[in-house]
């Protein structure tokens, strides 16, 4: 079994359980049994065709999946997975009120 992270916006799906215990050989097969495990998070996660969203980064000992075999990549026993939501929102300031400061 893998150690799956889960990040706060996503932790009420897990009765706010940071980590849990999810099985699987790849990451395909842990998102897939995490989202059956606790099915708020499939449509948090994945698209309607079961693919991870594009905002959804996740992360395996440290190292993006983007940059391994993707949904392929192999998960053995004790390896982390983290699922990382892309975060947006804020409020950039203009020229004229950094000036001001």
């Amino acid at each position: 079994m893998a150690l799956v992270f889960i990040p706060s916006p996503l932790r009420r799906h897990t009765g706010g359980q940071s980590r849990v215990d999810v099985p699987g050989a790849t990451v395909g097969e842990i998102l897939g049994n995490l989202t059956t495990a606790y099915p708020g998070m499939s449509g948090q996660i994945l698209d309607e065709g079961g693919q991870i969203r594009p905002y959804i980064n996740v992360f395996v000992n440290g190292a993006e999946i983007r940059t391994l075999g993707g949904e392929g990549t192999p998960v053995g026993a004790g390896d982390e997975v983290s699922v990382i939501p892309a975060m947006a929102g804020g409020r950039l300031a203009r020229a004229a009120e950094v000036g001001r400061r």
